[in-house]
């Protein structure tokens, strides 16, 4: 389960402006703060599952990248055998 995360005050008030601006510029439409903010949480709520999963499909693929590159380094270092001395 993803727990809520709580976004910097900064983080916020920048993503409300961001909201406010959207909804002026693209839909001519005034928004206030707590209408902004309501949408904010609420596209948060909606978005977060996937964005969450996606980034651990990009993590997994990052990872089996790396693990993929650190098995041709350790095949790198075996030495070879001679056989029939």
């Amino acid at each position: 389960m993803i727990k809520p995360f709580k976004l910097p005050k900064e983080q916020r008030e920048e993503l409300v402006r961001g909201v406010q601006t959207y909804f002026e510029n693209e839909l001519d439409q005034t928004i206030g703060n707590l209408g902004a903010e309501q949408f904010l949480d609420f596209m948060i709520r909606e978005l977060s599952p996937y964005l969450y999963n996606q980034a651990l499909a990009d993590a997994r693929h990052v990872l089996a990248q790396k693990m993929a590159s650190l098995e041709e380094e350790l095949y790198s270092l075996e030495v070879p055998v001679r056989r029939g001395r």
